[in-house]
C-alpha cells in the first residue's frame, strides 16, 4: 500500500490508508506499506502488523517507519520498488497531485505492477477538471459554464463576467478537497481568489456558481468488469460554510452525509446513467466518484470526479457503498479482485 505523497491532501491520504489498513483482512493479505513524505522520499516496511482500529494504524504510521537518514527521493523510490515488484497489487492510497493524477500509476504500469483504481489517461484527464468537462460535455452530460486562466492571462473579460454573473467560484484545475477554491461575490475580490488558486496549480478555473443540491454517486467496477451504482449521497453543509469547503470536509461535525439521499427516482436514474456515462467516456477502471448539482427543477450539473475519493470510514465513498449493503471490508475486498482480474502489463506475464 502506498500513502502520504507531496500533494495539499497528504493528511487525508493519511487518514484514508489508516481506514484501509485497520479493515483489510488479514487472514486474506500479506502487506507491504510505503510512506511518501511530503519531501518526496519514500520508506518502506515489508511486514506491517495487524491493526485493528484507525487508531492504532495512524499511530503506527507516526512511528513504524524506520528513518530515511540521507536517502534522496530517487534512492528511496528504488528501494521501495524492489519491495513493491514483489507483491501482487498495489493500493495507491493517494490523493491529489504526484498520486492522483496518472504520475504514479505510469510508474507502476511501466514495471508490470498492477495496481488498484484507475490507469494513466483516466487519472490524468479526471484529474484536470478543464478536461473532465470538455469530456463529459462531449457526451451530453452538463457541466458548469466558465472560463479558464492560464499563465500571461489571468483575466476574465468583460463578456465572460456578464456570461457568468456573480457569485463564481475559482479553483485550481488540478486539485482536490477544495484547496485552494474561493467564492467571488464581487469582480473585486477576482485577483486574490486567482492567487490563492495559483499556489496550488497555474492553471484556474473561474465557474459560474450552480444553486442546487450537491449529489454524490459512486461507481464500482467488479472483477468480471460488470459496473454497480451506489445509492446518491446528498452533502449538507452548516450555514458557516457558503460552500463545501476544507474545514466543512474535514473538521465540521456538523457537516450531514445523507445516504441515501431523498430524491425523485427519475432524478437518481438520470445520475446514474450520467456517472456511468463517465466512467466509459474517462476510461476508468476499478472507481469513480462522481459529484453533481441538481437544480430545484431537476436538472442535473456535473460538478466535477474523483478517481481516488476520500477513503477514511466516515467518506462519501465508503459511505454510499455501505448504504448498498457492501461494507468496507468487502469493498477493498472487490478493488483488489479487481485490480488482479485485469490484465497486467506483457512484462509481467513470464
Amino acid at each position: 500500500m502506498l500513502f502520504g505523497g507531496r500533494s495539499g491532501e497528504h493528511e487525508i491520504s493519511c487518514a484514508s490508508a489508516a481506514a484501509v489498513l485497520a479493515n483489510l483482512d488479514r487472514r486474506r493479505y500479506e502487506t507491504v506499506a510505503v510512506r511518501i513524505g511530503r519531501d518526496g522520499v519514500w520508506a518502506c516496511v515489508s511486514a506491517v502488523p495487524d491493526l485493528p482500529t484507525v487508531g492504532a494504524a495512524l499511530r503506527w504510521q507516526q512511528n513504524g517507519f524506520p528513518p530515511t537518514g540521507d536517502l534522496t527521493p530517487v534512492s528511496s523510490i528504488f528501494n521501495a520498488m524492489r519491495e513493491l515488484t514483489r507483491c501482487d497489487v498495489v493500493f495507491p492510497v493517494l490523493h491529489g497531485p504526484y498520486g492522483e493524477d496518472g504520475t504514479l500509476q505510469a510508474m507502476l504500469g511501466g514495471l508490470g505492477i498492477p495496481f488498484v483504481g484507475n490507469g494513466v489517461t483516466s487519472s490524468a484527464l479526471s484529474m484536470d477538471k478543464d478536461y473532465t468537462k470538455k469530456i463529459a460535455a462531449s457526451v451530453g452530460v452538463a457541466v458548469t459554464d466558465g472560463v479558464v486562466l492560464r499563465p500571461g492571462r489571468y483575466e476574465v473579460t468583460a463578456a465572460d463576467r456578464e456570461r457568468l454573473g456573480l457569485p463564481v467560484f475559482v479553483k485550481p484545475a488540478r486539485e482536490g478537497s477544495s484547496i485552494g477554491v474561493s467564492r467571488v461575490d464581487d469582480w473585486a475580490e477576482l485577483p486574490d481568489a486567482v492567487d490563492l488558486a495559483c499556489k496550488s496549480d497555474g492553471k484556474v478555473l473561474v465557474e459560474a456558481a450552480v444553486i442546487g443540491r450537491e449529489i454524490d454517486i459512486g461507481v464500482l467496477e467488479r472483477p468480471g468488469g460488470d459496473l454497480e451504482v451506489s445509492p446518491p449521497l446528498e452533502i449538507l453543509t452548516s450555514s458557516e460554510h457558503n460552500f463545501f469547503d476544507y474545514r466543512a470536509k474535514y473538521s465540521d461535525a456538523d457537516t450531514v452525509l445523507d445516504v441515501p439521499a431523498t430524491l425523485d427516482a427519475a432524478i437518481t436514474e438520470a445520475l446514474a446513467q450520467d456517472a456511468l456515462l463517465l466512467f466509459r467516456a474517462l476510461d476508468c477502471s476499478g472507481l469513480l466518484r462522481v459529484d453533481f448539482f441538481v437544480r430545484a427543477d431537476g436538472r442535473t450539473v456535473l460538478n466535477e470526479v474523483n478517481t481516488f475519493p476520500g477513503f477514511s470510514s466516515a467518506s462519501q465513498y465508503p459511505r454510499m457503498w455501505q448504504a448498498a449493503g457492501l461494507g468496507y471490508r468487502d469493498l477493498l475486498d472487490v478493488l483488489v479482485d479487481t485490480a488482479r482480474a485485469r490484465p497486467i502489463h506483457p512484462s509481467r506475464r513470464a
